[in-house]
């Protein structure tokens, strides 16, 4: 008993103790648990501080980086209008830069177009200009020749023109009878032992079988035989067994107008560093200079068959000269009728490639349809478009060609509807839209800094920025990879993304 109260104090003592270690231990599990248990102001500002020496915890390791990425993010919002490229990072973007320069500005209207054949022009039929047996062909199917190359020998078996070569041998005959018959006559007629009228005689004789041979001549022209033909059964007086057949020459006169080299040249509304302009180039004319190259199609016969006089042979292809087809709505009728009346220069834009294909400037309106298409409500209006060949090749003896624009393709043609003079115009790869603004970049040393600009008006291929003091002629801007650099300089002013978003700790 007298123990008791001794044990009494001790475990009132040790009691309290025991909680207090008991508190002390989980008091960091419970503040994560508990919301309300947070530390104070004070805690928490000692806690983050990024200088605080000799402190080893992960955690406040981890805080003290997230309060070094909000620094930087502070840093990109004070620079949120200019981004820097590396040399590696132009080449990645293909970033090409340029002078922004005054130019009268041409707005256009893009009406669809096709690449079209033209008609009687293009294609030209070869038949058998009599009956006969093909013995030997000259060329095959793709091949380019030029008018006059052999293509087809036939050995004749049509009865009339057997029968017009023996008459006119026979007639060239008589004529070499009554020429020596002249010449003896003419020195006796001329001594008095004959009568003038034994001379007479034989050159009327002379003058009907002139004429007679004339008319046979003409006959057998229009059977086919040429001049040199004719004149070497003439001269061998043989008659003719094997035809050859030609490619025909063209008619003078069949390309269509072009207009000159001056209104040719392209409107200089461009800041663009290059352009895929193929317009007519001395190369062009010198090769339109030159008979054109005829490719053949649709070889439809062979060596032994029988053939009679019109049976086609092949087709004949001229692609050096072919048509635009316009295909415009009623609401555009008028702008290319004004088009055609002050001989405005078109511009085509090749489809169907990617990127889109070269553009051919300097093009005339030669023909503008005087009614609507019933079913589709166009109008149709024609465009001469020369040619220019991407490949002359020559394999085993046999040309062949490809042309760069080819019956099938489908274009856009650029109608000009009015002009704008001193306006700064540039590429539409050289703005972006963010908003209601529009901006461009413009290039400051290894910066280039945003600027906004006012658009007056864009299409698919330039936009016009009105002269209010924003840009000026001369200065240097990025031509390509607005959007990206936007892009770019929109990731930096977003800041890097906060690890421990999400989390209370």
């Amino acid at each position: 008993m007298s123990n008791e109260p001794g044990v009494s104090r001790w475990g009132w003592v040790t009691i309290p103790l025991l909680g207090v270690a008991a508190v002390t231990g989980w008091w960091p599990t419970l503040r994560g648990w508990w919301p309300g248990a947070t530390s104070s102001p004070s805690a928490l500002s000692a806690e983050h501080s990024p200088g605080q020496a000799g402190h080893e915890s992960d955690h406040n390791h981890a805080h003290a980086g997230d309060d070094h990425d909000h620094a930087g993010h502070e840093h990109d919002h004070s620079a949120g209008n200019s981004i820097e490229l590396s040399e590696q990072a132009r080449k990645n973007l293909g970033l090409q830069t340029g002078e922004v320069t005054e130019s009268t500005f041409v707005r256009t209207i893009h009406v669809p177009g096709i690449v079209a054949e033209r008609p009687g022009q293009t294609r030209v039929r070869v038949v058998a200009p009599l009956t006969g047996i093909v013995t030997r062909v000259h060329v095959i199917e793709g091949e380019a020749v030029p008018p006059g190359e052999p293509l087809f020998e036939l050995r004749l078996t049509h009865e009339d023109l057997l029968e017009s070569q023996v008459e006119f041998l026979r007639l060239t005959e008589e004529l070499d009878v009554v020429n020596r018959e002249l010449e003896r006559l003419r020195p006796i007629v001329d001594k008095g032992a004959l009568p003038q009228k034994t001379l007479l005689d034989r050159q009327y004789e002379q003058q009907k079988l002139r004429g007679a041979q004339r008319a046979q001549r003409q006959s057998l022209r229009l059977h086919g035989l040429s001049d040199s033909q004719i004149d070497e059964v003439e001269q061998s007086r043989t008659l003719l067994s094997l035809l050859t057949i030609v490619a025909p020459f063209p008619p003078p006169e069949t390309n269509p107008p072009v207009l000159s080299a001056q209104s040719r040249e392209a409107p200089g509304n461009a800041v663009a560093p290059s352009s895929a302009d193929t317009s007519h180039d001395s190369n062009t004319d010198r090769a339109h200079s030159a008979p054109p190259l005829l490719q053949i199609e649709n070889l439809q016969t062979e060596v032994g068959r029988l053939v009679t006089a019109g049976d086609p042979l092949l087709s004949l292809a001229d692609y050096s000269w072919l048509y635009l087809e316009g295909n415009a709505f009623e609401q555009d009728a008028d702008s290319i009728a004004q088009a055609v009346s002050r001989h405005a220069p078109i511009t085509a834009v090749i489809e169907n490639q990617t990127p889109p294909g070269p553009q051919v400037t300097g093009l005339s309106i030669l023909y503008l349809s005087d009614q609507i298409d019933p079913v589709e409500r166009t109008l149709h209006f024609y465009l001469a478009l020369p040619n220019q060949t991407i490949r002359d090749e020559s394999v085993s003896g046999h040309r062949f060609l490809n042309w760069r624009f080819k019956p099938g393709q489908r274009t856009q043609l650029l109608i000009p509807v009015e002009e704008w003079p001193d306006r700064l115009v540039v590429p539409t790869t050289a703005v972006v839209q963010e908003g209601l603004d529009w901006f461009v970049f413009q290039e400051n040393g290894d910066h280039f800094d945003r600027r906004p600009v006012h658009v007056e008006y864009r299409d698919r291929t330039h936009v016009v920025i009105a002269p209010d003091g924003s840009l000026f002629p001369g200065d240097v801007i990025a031509l390509t990879g607005a959007a990206q650099l936007q892009m770019a300089l929109r990731n930096r002013s977003g800041g890097a993304i906060d690890p421990h978003a999400g989390h209370t700790h």
